[in-house]
């Protein structure tokens, strides 16, 4: 189950599409959805839970707390309002658009992807880029 969480003003256009696109994500991955948490907030939110869990003094658009027992996908996915729309602003891209990236991204580290390395963010990139293209 996909549950949207608010804790800032914002709200999504359409949380039923949104669900269905990342459960389906979940499913061509090979993996089992249970339970995935978006809760999406404002910067000075993430920030106290990126000091707090991670011990990282910076802003950022996304930390995910993952859950996952083998191919059972569980986990909680935190989102920064603010620094998506700066960063749409950024990449000149919109949005919407910048949102569905960090919202696939966050579900696409539980199936097993990661980015520390370049090899590693080049491979994200691109499954990143195929979901936002199969977004309907």
């Amino acid at each position: 189950m996909i549950n949207f969480n608010y804790e800032t003003a914002f709200k999504l256009k359409d949380e039923e599409r949104l669900s269905a696109w990342i459960s389906g994500v979940i499913d061509v991955e090979g993996f089992k959805e249970d339970e995935v948490n978006y809760i999406f907030c404002d910067d000075d939110y993430l920030h106290k839970i990126n000091v707090e869990f991670l011990k990282h003094d910076t802003l950022t658009d996304i930390i995910s707390f993952d859950y996952s027992v083998g191919k059972i996908i569980q986990g909680d996915v935190f989102i920064s309002v603010d620094r998506v729309k700066d960063n749409a602003e950024d990449f000149k891209v919109s949005f919407d658009e910048e949102l569905r990236r960090v919202m696939v991204h966050g579900v696409l580290h539980y199936c097993g992807y990661k980015d520390k390395s370049d090899e590693e963010a080049s491979l994200m990139r691109e499954k990143e880029n195929h979901y936002l293209k199969a977004f309907v």
